[in-house]
Order: C-alpha cells, then sequence, then structure tokens
C-alpha cells in the first residue's frame, strides 16, 4: 500500500486467480474490493475485458480507485453493498459475467485506522461500521441494547462462551459511564472472562466479531448475496468466496451445496423440499487453506478458507422430485441465517 498504509498482502492470491481462471476479455467482478490488492491482479489478466469493483468503504473506494489507477480503462467502482450486486449489474446494463470474487469479513484496511474501532489493540472510538453513513455503532449496540438481546448478539455471532456472565458487567459499567472507545470495552471483557489457560486468543476477540457482525449485518448481507449471484455467472463463469471464520465458511459451503444439487435440510426424501437442482459443479471438495510460509507472511492469512463453484450449462442442470413441487421446494430450500447459527453451534 502507498502512503501511510502498511503493505498489503491480498489473502490467497494465487488460488484466487486459479480457480478464477481469468478469461482476457471476460467480465469480473470484485464484491469487497478492500485495499485493491486482488482487484489488481484479476486487472492484470485482463485484456479487453471488464473490472466491476464495489465496496461499502469509502476509505477503500478511494485507494483502490488510485492503486488501479493505470487500468481505468476497464475499471469501473461502485460504492454498493454486495447483497444489492443483481440490481447493480442490470443498472450497469450486464446480463452474464466470467466470474465473482468475494472476500468477505473485514479488511486489513479496517483493522489498521484505530479510528475505525474495529481492533481492540488500539484505541480509537467503539464503530466498527464499514459504512459509515449508516446510524448504528458498536457503542451504540453496546450501551443501548436491552441485556437479552446483547447476550443473543455475542452467542449467535461470537460463540462466546460466558456471555450472560460479560453482558452482565458490560451492563453494570454502562450504569457508570458509557462505553466509548476500543480499549473500554475490551478491559472489561478481559476482566470478566481473564485469559483462558493454552490459549493466545485475546478474549475480547470474538466479543469485537459479534458485535461487527451485527453493526454490518454480515452474516445477512453474505446470505443475500449468495441467493442471488449464480443467477449471473454464464456457463463455465467461476464464483470465489474468501471466508474468514466458521459462520460465514458454513453459511458458504451449505449455498454451494444446495446450489449443486445436494439436500441441505437432511430429512428423508420423501419430506425433503431442497430444490435439488445442480447449477453448479464444487470446485473444493475441501476449503483451500493458506500454506505456512503464507501465514508467516501475513498472519491474518491464518483462518482464511477459499470455496469455489462453477457455473454449469443449463442443459446439465438436474432437478429431482423434490424441486419439481411448485412452490415448494423452492421455498423450502431457501436458506435462512437461522440454520446456519443453529449448525454452528453444533460445531
Amino acid at each position: 500500500m502507498t502512503g501511510t498504509h502498511p503493505t498489503h498482502i491480498p489473502v490467497l492470491c494465487k488460488s484466487v486467480l486459479d480457480h478464477l481462471q481469468v478469461r482476457p476479455r471476460g467480465v469480473y467482478v470484485d464484491c469487497t474490493v478492500g485495499p485493491g490488492g486482488h482487484s489488481r491482479e484479476i486487472l492484470k489478466r485482463l485484456g479487453a475485458g471488464r473490472l466491476v469493483v464495489l465496496d461499502l468503504d469509502e476509505d477503500a473506494l478511494r485507494l483502490a480507485a488510485r492503486r488501479l489507477a493505470p487500468s481505468k480503462a476497464k475499471l469501473s467502482l461502485h460504492r454498493e453493498n454486495f447483497r444489492n450486486l443483481p440490481r447493480l449489474l442490470r443498472r450497469l446494463r450486464i446480463r452474464r459475467i466470467d466470474g465473482c470474487l468475494a472476500d468477505v469479513g473485514v479488511s486489513s484496511l479496517q483493522l489498521d485506522m484505530a479510528e475505525r474501532g474495529f481492533s481492540f489493540l488500539k484505541e480509537g472510538p467503539l464503530d466498527m461500521r464499514m459504512d459509515r453513513a449508516q446510524t448504528v455503532t458498536a457503542a451504540s449496540l453496546v450501551n443501548d441494547s436491552p441485556p437479552e438481546r446483547l447476550v443473543e448478539i455475542l452467542r449467535t455471532y461470537g460463540e462466546v462462551t460466558g456471555a450472560a456472565r460479560v453482558v452482565a458487567a458490560l451492563v453494570e459499567e454502562r450504569h457508570r459511564k458509557r462505553f466509548e472507545t476500543t480499549t473500554e470495552l475490551a478491559a472489561v471483557v478481559e476482566r470478566v472472562k481473564g485469559w483462558p489457560r493454552g490459549t493466545r486468543l485475546h478474549p475480547a476477540t470474538q466479543v469485537f466479531q459479534a458485535l461487527r457482525i451485527e453493526v454490518n449485518q454480515e452474516l445477512k448481507n453474505l446470505e443475500a448475496f449468495l441467493s442471488g449471484v449464480v443467477d449471473f455467472l454464464r456457463p463455465g463463469g467461476r464464483l470465489v468466496v474468501l471466508a474468514f471464520h466458521s459462520l460465514e465458511d458454513r453459511l458458504v459451503k451449505r449455498s454451494f451445496a444446495r446450489e449443486s444439487g445436494k439436500c441441505i435440510c437432511f430429512s428423508p426424501r420423501d419430506l425433503c423440499g431442497c430444490p435439488r437442482r445442480r447449477r453448479v459443479r464444487v470446485l473444493t471438495r475441501r476449503p483451500v487453506r493458506p500454506s505456512g510460509q503464507e501465514i508467516r507472511a501475513n498472519p491474518r492469512a491464518r483462518s482464511a478458507k477459499l470455496r469455489a463453484v462453477e457455473r454449469l450449462n443449463a442443459s446439465s442442470e438436474g432437478c429431482g422430485a423434490a424441486g419439481s413441487r411448485t412452490g415448494r421446494g423452492r421455498k423450502a430450500g431457501g436458506f435462512r441465517l437461522g440454520d446456519g447459527a443453529r449448525e454452528a453451534n453444533r460445531g
């Protein structure tokens, strides 16, 4: 990166490019451009093709625009939530794309800027908004949410052990003084949870993750994105998703299983409501993980998981008996966030 920003290393970059198989004349989308590392490599492989990049974060878009400026003739940048990708593509009059990348979750740019409030390692305002135009912040959640709602958030999105104890301490503290900074929150969580023996994970890690997910509605946005993006892939087009924690990865895994024609409700076949419509081929039987060498060079890559699918020809799509039932198959096959949360809690 340039200026005051540290060097950015795009996660699993070689694997992303290997799975996207960029065609020089293709149309591609980077749904979460961040500092622009993956986009820069995609653009190097494009000839007369086109890359559409989007991000909710204005800081990320400004930085990406500056870094990708040499390729601006084949680039368009948009401040948009990736859940709205279908609407954006229709507005751009793009009917089919050859590939799509979604590098989900918080970006290194956001973590490195103390004023964004994503990291407990740096003192900053308790913010965590990817879109700074929205009103809900981590501070408003911690200071104003009913205790039972906070417990639900920590359990569902952070799988926080002892969530009720943590929330009780937060409520007691906010009666004395409203939480304003990241370090204030982290200190209370550390006091309650302590450092579990044998772990190097800061006790506030999962609490910060849970609040960030709720503030930005990350899993609901990912769910909406996955439900619509396959419709825009041309036959042979690739979708690559990078996830960084188990809740994201389970959503991706289940969505890809559904789109590949598999049952995800695990009911007897005569009761199954899954579509059983094979629209994609799963390219990653198991998620691709970073090597030890990459993790040493870029510790933030350690939790990354890459999954990818390829769009099939319409003639290759199969439909089972459950999927042929009008209406019911489509409705039952829809992926609800609650299903993912329950599966996550089962581990």
